[in-house]
């Protein structure tokens, strides 16, 4: 078989991220619950997102871990609201309070396992919970990719069923909409590991029937196709060698991952060997949660605030529920 190759070079038309981030500035800043910020990057982080006037934070925590932490900094938080708590669960509970209260539009991670700052979000009791289940976005630059790429779910559900893949899509499928273009519906990929559905493998069947969903408005206000293996998703010419006809293949604006492993994998390499910025966001919430990781620059950490920013003004607006 002819081997097929897409170009390393930065093929990217325009900056997504700073189009995003500096379209912000006609928009308010969300007062955002920074949870647990005990460590100096969180701070430096906060002050980027602030000065952007992005987010308007408060803080979180112990208060002397807090101080300690600003200092390593070498930031005032003088000017910022601080809530002293004495842990990181007892700071992931009160965000979820100042959240299903309205006191707070988003919600920061911090330097606390993800697992324990969801552990307060996800319950029905925390009053944060929609119709549709919680899902984690990646929106990604990828320098040999044409346009934006939202990569889902790689961080939140470990194994979906077929009903979890569907709130899966649709929330990126909403998010998509919110930051680009709502005069045209998203492309969204179902990624296996072939692009023919096989009873042996249950990512092709649910692809499939995720199809057939969008078809009968199950899933609306999104293009799906699949499977789709990788190569034919994000390569026209791959799709074509393949014999592929479809509308997504080749030109996906995203791609909903069988599971949790492939969807990390994936997104770590398009940002480690791919030089892409990754920006993470927690979906399906009553208020978007922000997720940044130790390793993203600052780019991608001022960007995962400008999608907060723009996911709150949606909510408030009725654009998405």
């Amino acid at each position: 078989m002819k081997e097929v190759r897409i170009s390393v070079a930065d093929v990217r038309p325009r900056d997504y991220y700073q189009d995003i981030i500096e379209s912000c500035k006609n928009m308010d800043s969300v007062r955002t619950a920074v949870v647990h910020p005990v460590r100096p990057e969180v701070i430096e982080a906060v002050l980027d997102a602030t000065r952007e006037k992005l987010i308007i934070p408060v803080l979180i925590g112990p208060k002397e871990r807090i101080a300690a932490a600003a200092r390593e900094a070498k930031t005032d938080i003088g000017a910022w609201e601080l809530i002293d708590v004495e842990h990181s669960h007892a700071a992931a509970a009160k965000a979820a309070e100042l959240a299903a209260t309205g006191k707070v539009g988003a919600i920061m991670k911090g330097a606390l396992h993800t697992d324990e700052l969801l552990g307060a979000i996800v319950p029905s009791a925390s009053g944060l919970r929609t119709a549709r289940r919680i899902s984690h976005a990646f929106v990604m630059s990828v320098p040999s990719y044409h346009k934006a790429l939202i990569v889902t779910d790689a961080a939140i559900n470990i194994a979906p069923d077929l009903s979890v893949k569907a709130d899966i899509a649709q929330n990126a499928i909403n998010l998509w909409r919110t930051l680009f273009d709502h005069d045209r519906k998203p492309k969204v990929a179902l990624l296996a590991a072939v692009e023919t559905v096989n009873p042996k493998m249950q990512a092709t069947i649910d692809a499939a029937a995720l199809c057939k969903m969008a078809e009968r408005g199950q899933i609306t206000d999104g293009i799906l196709d699949g499977p789709l293996a990788f190569d034919n998703a994000i390569s026209s010419a791959a799709a074509k060698e393949k014999g592929i006809v479809s509308d997504v293949a080749g030109d996906a604006d995203i791609l909903v991952v069988p599971e949790i492993e492939s969807g990390n994998i994936l997104a770590k390499q398009l940002t480690f060997l791919g030089g892409a910025d990754a920006a993470g966001i927690v979906l399906g919430a009553r208020v978007p949660v922000i997720l940044t990781s130790r390793a993203d620059n600052l780019r991608a950490r001022l960007m995962s605030c400008a999608l907060a920013v723009k996911l709150a003004d949606a909510r408030r607006k009725g654009k998405i529920k």
